[in-house]
């Protein structure tokens, strides 16, 4: 029953190994458990035992190990080989949305005890922010839930009563309800702008002050549409978080690219890690989802957008921001492989929602030097018009060619700074569920764009089938981004890879990266 210490040494991926081909078998822990015992009785490991050695907390016997390979018909020196097999060792997304990537091996350093050690200090070498890591963890949350969040949506619809639309005096009825107040300002006081901390030239759309006091900018005073939101927000952090501190939302050229946006508060920018700014920056987006959630509540939204054919005007008949109105339909709607973006000038990246799994040479909050021009939500934030666009779009990925349809839209902020809001879905799946086959129709139209430097018209043979597939999504932009050429977008942001190149640069030689890195 002993283990030898080179085969210790060499268990890296051996519970990785034991876990994937468990569930390519459609194996229970309980299953194969009980076919160990089958093979051997006495020696057979129990499901606690198994669920250890999948994490990585224990490796079993010389014994154990030749039942198992037994049951999976494999060789005992497949599980020690220490070869990081594609197919052994990268776990099947499923719904997680954006996450992947190997499982990390081996399991004991990565326990709670030795992360919490020793990630604040790897992050404060890489010199990423409190604030940078939080929304990578939120994020990666999000995409790993396909944003779904029950408990938020309840809570939200317990004070709105799901009523939709919600009026500006409906939601002052629950400010009031609250034990709040509304209170208006042209500057914030060197009080306030003290304890904001507020940088050189923001512009302070709105803050709260505990326990119950919101101060709202006076340039949003015909903006409904914010006001609310921005109420939102505020309601729920009296509801949630029971108003603890001072919020606020804020714009201005003193803040990257714009400012924090709709649902993003300000956290000082400093490297060593603070467990405090983890837990506000969650706090903070907790209060962005039970807005819009408060706003749009999930049924009744869901009907109007199958009534609007999941159109972004629907914005306009709901008194809401075209943002939430975004945000909220990779939430609430019946298919699940949505993306979200939301970018400034020059090109930096605000907002990233991958649920669809889509794979991106550029991280959130980040800049992107010298996008693919193919790409809609880049487009857009040169472009001169404020009328939405729609767009069937092509990418390589590691799983092969995709095909994704968007809708952006450029918008302005509180400050009159232009910024674009990009929503879409995978078509993939979509494709494969009618009898399609999603591949074999991505390559068709790869080959008639990298024909005609990366965009084409739809092919006639192909258009039928994918009109009939936005029809049974029900989603009216996709019906017109087919009536549009086919644009073939680059997982790069350097020099165009293509030849002859799309936008008269010098070719380089591309090496394809499709590393990836927002409510």
């Amino acid at each position: 029953m002993k283990k030898s210490s080179g085969l210790v040494r060499n268990a890296h991926f051996l519970g990785t190994k034991v876990r994937n081909l468990r569930k390519g078998n459609n194996m229970t822990m309980e299953d194969l458990s009980a076919r160990c015992i089958k093979l051997n009785a006495e020696a057979a490991p129990s499901v606690s035992y198994l669920s250890m050695i999948e994490r990585g907390k224990r490796v079993p016997s010389e014994d154990v190990l030749n039942i198992i390979a037994q049951v999976f018909q494999q060789e005992v020196s497949y599980f020690y080989d220490d070869v990081p097999d594609a197919p052994s060792i990268v776990p099947d997304k499923g719904n997680r949305g954006g996450i992947s990537g190997m499982a990390l091996e081996p399991g004991f350093l990565f326990s709670n005890e030795i992360l919490q050690i020793a990630i604040p200090e790897m992050l404060s070498q890489a010199g990423v922010s409190g604030r940078q890591f939080a929304h990578l963890l939120i994020r990666a949350h999000q995409e790993k839930n396909q944003n779904h969040f029950p408990e938020l949506e309840r809570a939200a619809e317990s004070v709105g009563g799901k009523q939709l639309p919600l009026s500006l005096d409906a939601m002052m009825d629950i400010v009031r309800s609250l034990n709040m107040q509304v209170k208006w300002f042209n500057r914030v006081t060197k009080r306030h702008r003290d304890m904001l901390s507020l940088p050189e030239g923001a512009v302070v759309r709105s803050f709260f002050e505990a326990p119950g006091t919101i101060y709202l900018n006076k340039l949003l005073t015909d903006q409904h549409a914010r006001i609310k939101y921005d109420l939102g927000v505020y309601i729920a952090h009296k509801v949630l978080h029971n108003a603890e501190g001072l919020r606020s939302i804020m714009h201005g050229p003193g803040l990257a690219g714009g400012g924090l946006r709709e649902g993003r508060f300000r956290v000082e920018e400093n490297v060593a890690i603070d467990s405090k700014e983890i837990v506000r920056a969650w706090r903070d987006f907790e209060c962005s989802f039970f807005a819009g959630a408060l706003l749009c509540p999930k049924v009744p939204f869901r009907r109007i957008l199958e009534r609007e054919s999941h159109e972004i005007s629907v914005a306009e008949k709901l008194g809401v921001s075209a943002s939430v109105v975004m945000r909220r339909m990779t939430a609430v709607s019946s298919y699940q492989y949505w993306h979200y973006f939301d970018a400034y000038p020059p090109g930096r990246l605000h907002a990233v929602y991958r649920g669809n799994g889509i794979p991106l040479p550029w991280g959130n909050m980040t800049q992107v030097d010298d996008p693919c021009q193919h790409w809609a939500v880049f487009r857009m934030i040169d472009s001169r018009s404020d009328q939405s666009s729609a767009q069937l779009s092509l990418l390589e990925t590691p799983t092969g060619t995709r095909i994704y349809a968007c809708e952006s839209i450029r918008i302005a902020d509180v400050t009159g700074l232009k910024h674009v809001l990009c929503a879409g879905i995978d078509l993939n799946p979509a494709v494969n569920a009618q009898g399609g086959d999603a591949v074999q129709m991505a390559e068709d139209l790869k080959a008639a764009c990298l024909t005609k430097g990366g965009t084409a018209a739809m092919p006639k043979a192909l258009k039928p089938e994918l009109t009939r597939i936005a029809r049974i999504l029900n989603i009216g932009w996709i019906e017109r981004a087919i009536d549009k050429d086919v644009r073939h977008i680059c997982p790069r942001s350097s020099t165009c890879p293509r030849s002859p190149v799309c936008h008269g640069v010098t070719k380089q030689p591309f090496a394809g990266s499709l590393q990836g890195d927002a409510h």
